[in-house]
């Protein structure tokens, strides 16, 4: 591949009247934006290149919206992947967590071309009938809410503590034959954050993250979405 220096230098600022400086900097900005998004693609090769991670012995059960009970295979649907988001809404909460809140407000957007290629599913520990009404007052018409049966799942991932609270989880899994396997879950805790940001993973995939990241503000220090304005 061409050095990212040298593509750089093809790019153009659509405006008139840019300094020499503001020109240099944005060039050397584009060649770090160009070695970003080769090394994303680096990452991504890496991460489907995984070998095959453990299966799922523990039979954790699941409510749908119909209100049948499921095992976690039954998730997967006619799909061979499945991607499940456990979302901060436990029967505790008068109201969900707003950055999940926000995170699935993004995600409903491609809800259904998500659905084209794997399943999605959120899962949370409140009952579908109280999530679904939640998802009713956001707008939300295209995700597919599960309810976890039991907290054996949340403990087991290590996302609900012994004090009720809960943290969000998001895990991919693999259909092989008849049983599952984890494919990759996120695993950036805490300790992983970098001094003065919050734990996140790489690349950030929160759509509002990743905007206000464009602006010359930045992520704000201490700013957190609301659930309303």
């Amino acid at each position: 591949m061409k050095p990212a220096a040298e593509l750089a230098r093809l790019a153009h600022t659509p405006f008139p009247g840019q300094s020499e400086a503001y020109r240099a900097a944005r060039e050397a900005l584009l060649a770090e934006e160009i070695e970003f998004r080769r090394h994303m693609t680096r990452l991504v090769a890496q991460r489907r290149a995984l070998p095959p991670g453990p299966i799922i012995e523990k039979d954790y059960r699941f409510r749908d919206a119909s209100g049948a009970e499921r095992g976690l295979i039954d998730l997967f649907g006619r799909h061979d992947t499945l991607v499940t988001y456990f979302w901060m809404f436990g029967p505790q909460r008068e109201e969900p967590c707003p950055m999940c809140t926000n995170w699935l407000g993004a995600v409903e957007g491609n809800a259904a071309d998500i659905a084209q290629r794997v399943a999605l599913k959120i899962l949370g520990r409140s009952s579908v009938e109280r999530q679904r009404g939640f998802a009713t007052s956001r707008g939300w018409k295209d995700l597919d809410f599960v309810q976890t049966i039991g907290d054996d799942y949340a403990r087991d991932l290590g996302i609900l503590m012994e004090d009720g609270a809960e943290y969000p989880a998001l895990v991919v899994y693999r259909r092989d034959g008849d049983r599952v396997r984890l494919f990759w879950a996120s695993e950036m805790t805490g300790e992983m954050a970098d001094p003065g940001q919050d734990p996140r993973d790489a690349p950030d995939i929160a759509s509002l993250w990743s905007i206000l990241d464009l602006t010359p503000e930045g992520r704000p220090e201490g700013w957190y979405p609301k659930l309303r304005y």
